[in-house]
């Protein structure tokens, strides 16, 4: 983003960089930290085909959705909603989408923090699991207040400046490092059945829940339902094509997730671990593909530093909303809406660090959830509370918002501004229709139905 020069609002620089920034965005540790765990405890393949599906067709269309309210609105996710003259029960969109971005910032940086200390860890080979690792709170504490600070320190800076830039050169190395740890992987004895695990779809294991999971990974990694595209979107020049850019984010962000399965699954049934580990499962297997590369310190250093890179790149934009809000609405400078938020994540983000902690009180807490279901630990009940469904609320809420209160065809025509093609016929196919009659009809009925089975008002769906 062009910094603000005589009231105006900002702009990005650059399609290019656009598209950088918002990919930087969208691919983090939700592609590479929690897509494969995500799909380890679904079932494998089934998940995979299942979360392609939502990515085309309701993630990429929500996309140009939440793209063209910002740029037709002029403003961050509140002032969206605002200055679009919503009533006070469509405000709740905006305001459950800064609650997403704040509470999952507070442990999305923990996770941030594991990642920088595991650079250290692989260039020196350390040896210390990882179990003993997340329990040390004299090592997990610095390391998620340094990741935070970073965070701040580059949202003070402005977003375009700096981390646009080194996302040009950093984002693509780190899909080329991804690839040969994939190759890597895969040539592993017994890499075999992973690769069947990952590919080959086993639908019994198919539950009402799959398909809620695969809606809220594809936002979670795609930054939809956040406010993060709405903020990104009001600083997109009109000559912008939002169609092209959204194409390209949905691509780019969905690519490293599969290819982040194939760097995980194929090492984990060689190394004898369980899929369904849950959120360590990275943490865990990488450094024993690691140790089975030559100079495998180094490459796993600079994966790792690279993974924090791209850790980073998300957590800017997600602190960005927050901030954008007391900047917008408040009037507040930019240093100190970043600090503030920045600060109170840190405090509100230290049980989330404690959790992994065996037998204190943050790792025992539980919460009761729909249909019998329990959560247990803080960091789960936050994931599973605004890392998965509110996410999904929001989504559905902004669907419904612009498909069925605004002037659907007044976002459109902004959608359509620097995207001509949209408008045009295709042997009778004409883009903007099909994607009003996806916004309109398709994409809420799907999200509703998926959330009515997630709180048991709905049994049209079954599986073991």
């Amino acid at each position: 983003m062009a910094a603000q020069a005589g009231g105006e609002r900002d702009q990005w620089g650059s399609k290019f960089g656009f598209i950088m920034a918002a990919a930087g965005s969208a691919v983090g540790l939700g592609n590479i930290w929690r897509f494969p765990y995500i799909t380890g405890q679904n079932g494998g393949g089934a998940f995979v085909i299942i979360y392609i599906f939502c990515v085309v067709l309701i993630g990429v269309p929500l996309l140009f959705t939440e793209m063209g309210l910002g740029r037709f609105a002029g403003s961050s996710t509140v002032g969206a909603f605002k200055n679009t003259k919503a009533n006070k029960f469509w405000m709740l969109s905006p305001i459950l989408a800064l609650s997403i971005s704040f509470f999952v910032l507070t442990y999305y940086a923990v996770i941030g923090g594991w990642a920088v200390g595991y650079i250290f860890t692989s260039v020196f080979n350390v040896d210390i699991s990882f179990a003993a690792f997340v329990q040390n709170p004299t090592i997990v504490l610095p390391l998620f207040a340094v990741f935070m600070v970073l965070t701040v320190l580059i949202v003070l800076g402005g977003i375009s400046g700096g981390i646009e830039k080194a996302s040009k050169i950093l984002m693509p190395m780190l899909f080329v490092l991804l690839l040969l740890v994939a190759l890597r992987s895969m040539t592993l004895p017994g890499a075999m059945a992973g690769i069947e695990f990952y590919l080959i779809p086993d639908w019994s294991k198919v539950t009402p829940n799959t398909f809620l999971t695969a809606l809220s990974q594809a936002f979670f990694s795609m930054s939809i339902g956040w406010g993060i595209m709405i903020t990104y979107g009001s600083y997109l020049p009109k000559k912008a094509n939002i169609i092209t850019s959204g194409l390209w984010i949905g691509a780019m962000d969905a690519g490293v997730a599969l290819l982040a399965g194939f760097m995980i699954f194929p090492a984990v049934f060689a190394f004898g671990m369980e899929p369904s580990q849950g959120p360590t499962l990275t943490f865990q297997v990488l450094p024993a593909i690691f140790a089975q590369i030559p100079f495998g310190n180094i490459v796993g250093g600079l994966f790792f530093l690279l993974l924090s890179v791209a850790a980073l790149t998300s957590s800017i934009s997600i602190l960005e909303v927050p901030a954008s809000y007391f900047m917008d609405e408040k009037k507040w400078s930019r240093k100190k809406s970043a600090w503030v938020v920045g600060i109170l994540a840190f405090v509100v983000g230290i049980p989330s660090a404690l959790t992994a902690i065996d037998g204190n009180f943050f790792n025992e807490m539980t919460m009761p959830w729909f249909q019998g279901a329990t959560v247990t630990g803080f960091f789960d009940i936050l994931d599973t509370v605004f890392g998965t469904f509110f996410i999904v609320v929001v989504a559905l809420m902004t669907s419904v918002y612009v498909g069925w209160v605004l002037d659907i065809n007044t976002v459109v025509k902004h959608i359509s501004e620097g995207s001509e093609g949209f408008n045009k016929s295709y042997m009778g196919i004409v883009p903007s229709k099909v994607f009003v009659i996806m916004l309109k009809y398709i994409i809420p009925v799907v999200i509703l139905l998926v959330l009515l089975n997630m709180v048991g008002l709905l049994g049209m769906f079954s599986g073991a």
